[in-house]
């Protein structure tokens, strides 16, 4: 075959693959009580922008960036107030220290594969140094989390440029959000089969404050996945500890960025990001030995901003006994964006390894086997 009908023949393929995955609610998944917000993703949060680069570069180069952009101003001099969680520390989180520290976000926050964390923080620092307002900032906290793709991509290679991590953070939008196999998540695993990229939202109703919170997820950990409390990876024979003598724990890591429009403060924040945990413990992770599993939340609310050097901070933050919606929010839309990171994913190849896709109809029998499915599932209101 030519080689322009070659590439014109994988080009269709991808795209048909593509046209057959599908989100949760396709399948009559819909976890919880609240509604999603319209494009069901972390940029249903008013200003919140992502930007994906995808790298594949011959046979073993499969990983990418994804960066996450609180606001349309510069995030430096308008800061927000933000929180890390750790579930299980098996990661390079950089800057996690400082960011909960001080409470606050001064970058965006990017995600890439686990040996390029320091590139791409030292690329995001230059990229933010070259903003007007910032000529004589003599200290920057870039935010980069990451995930071990060392599966799939040739990941001592390193590949990730500067100039890829600025294409990200330039291209970074609102609207919808390309899932699956894409960005940072190109080339993790999760559960056996493809993982990457995931998100989903939550709208409180008005007598909760109708605030909006969003999850965004890279997905690159193991366990027993369930589905809607199907035992999914079970019936489909791929889970950990399957074989009574493999140490196989489901090892792996995964990556929680949590947005709201709710007024809070880091405190606040730090206690919806561990609720994060009780949404991915419900996907069938038991965040075990060898993963890392974090959750980074920061609030838009400009009544909670930070002004870069402000003497005195006016606030205005939600109380206490204002937050358990968004806490059950939280756990819907983790658990929805882990789903979907799954069921939007494409078989991968790379570094010599072949990583399918979780067979949606497959899922599909299960779901119906539990009374699961689009007809008898419950949906949100």
């Amino acid at each position: 075959m030519r080689p322009l009908l070659l590439a014109l023949a994988l080009a269709a393929m991808s795209t048909s693959l593509t046209a057959q995955r599908a989100r949760a609610r396709d399948l009559g998944v819909a976890p919880g009580v609240f509604p999603p917000g319209a494009l069901n993703a972390i940029t249903d949060v008013a200003g919140v922008r992502v930007g994906h680069v995808t790298v594949s570069e011959g046979d073993g180069v499969r990983t990418g960036v994804t960066a996450i952009l609180p606001h349309e101003g510069n995030a430096y001099l308008d800061r927000v107030p933000a929180a890390v969680w750790v579930g299980n520390g098996f990661g390079k989180l950089v800057g996690s220290t400082q960011a909960n520290e001080l409470g606050e976000l001064e970058t965006p926050i990017l995600l890439t594969c686990t040996l390029c964390v320091w590139k791409v923080a030292d690329a995001m620092a230059a990229w933010m140094l070259e903003k007007p307002g910032m000529e004589r900032v003599r200290s920057i906290n870039p935010l980069v989390g990451e995930t071990n793709d060392g599966g799939l991509n040739d990941i001592r290679a390193r590949a990730i440029t500067a100039a890829q991590v600025r294409e990200a953070l330039e291209r970074a939008a609102g609207g919808p959000v390309p899932e699956g196999s894409v960005g940072a998540g190109h080339g993790t695993v999760a559960f056996g089969w493809k993982g990457g990229i995931g998100t989903s939202s939550r709208v409180l109703p008005a007598s909760l404050g109708g605030y909006t919170l969003g999850v965004l997820v890279q997905s690159n950990f193991g366990g027993v996945l369930q589905v809607a409390g199907a035992p999914v990876g079970q019936e489909l024979g791929r889970y950990a500890f399957r074989d009574a003598q493999s140490k196989d724990g489901g090892d792996g890591s995964i990556i929680m960025v949590v947005a709201t429009d709710a007024p809070l403060s880091d405190r606040n924040l730090k206690r919806v990001a561990s609720r994060a945990m009780l949404g991915l413990g419900r996907t069938g992770s038991s965040a075990s030995n060898g993963s890392g599993d974090y959750v980074i939340a920061f609030s838009t609310a400009t009544r909670v901003r930070r002004p870069f050097g402000a003497p005195k901070l006016e606030t205005a933050e939600l109380g206490n006994e204002d937050v358990s919606g968004l806490f059950e929010a939280v756990v819907e839309a983790t658990e929805e964006a882990i789903y979907n990171s799954l069921f939007q994913a494409t078989n991968v190849t790379g570094n010599g390894r072949t990583v399918e896709a979780i067979p949606l109809d497959k899922v599909r029998e299960v779901l119906a086997r539990y009374g699961r499915d689009a007809t008898t599932s419950r949906r949100a209101p």
